[in-house]
């Protein structure tokens, strides 16, 4: 087998028996076809916390607090707005760190995402890792910024850029 590309890795399938792919190492984004030029791409990475509230239109409308969610988009909206109102008024009152807390607190009791376990932290990652609104968001907030709501096809989202 030929060298890879500058910027290339290769590993074996796990799910495909015999089967290579490869990953850009500046992206972590993978493929199948072996890479014919150098990686494209940036290794800034980010760290964000997120509250997710999925609704019946959601990708998979299931998390770990119920088999089978039922509730409206606007209802999610609703909730989601209600949670980043909260937050920016403890900001405002108590400042950063009084926000960083209610917010892991707030994502550890009521995000539909299995990062709900670590305060919504879904540790570092970046470009081309995550569904496009919510890389996007998540790299154009400051570092103790919080987003606007954020729609994708798991929920919808607010996001407090940590790194």
């Amino acid at each position: 087998m030929s060298s890879l590309p500058s910027g290339w890795s290769s590993k074996q399938s796990k799910s495909h028996e015999g089967k290579t792919y490869y990953i850009n190492n500046l992206t972590g984004e993978t493929t199948w076809d072996m890479p014919t030029e150098a990686a494209q791409g940036s290794s800034e990475q980010v760290q964000v916390l997120h509250i997710l509230k999925k609704h019946s239109g959601s990708r998979r409308p299931a998390s770990w607090r119920c088999d089978n969610i039922t509730q409206s988009k606007e209802t999610s909206i609703q909730q989601i707005a209600a949670f980043r109102d909260d937050l920016i008024a403890t900001a405002n009152s108590g400042g950063a760190q009084a926000m960083y807390d209610k917010f892991q607190k707030i994502a550890f009791d009521e995000s539909d995402c299995g990062s709900h376990e670590r305060g919504g932290d879904l540790g570092l990652f970046g470009r081309g890792q995550m569904q496009k609104p919510f890389e996007d968001a998540s790299f154009a907030l400051n570092v103790g910024e919080i987003s606007e709501l954020v729609d994708t096809d798991s929920g919808i989202h607010i996001i407090l850029r940590i790194r």
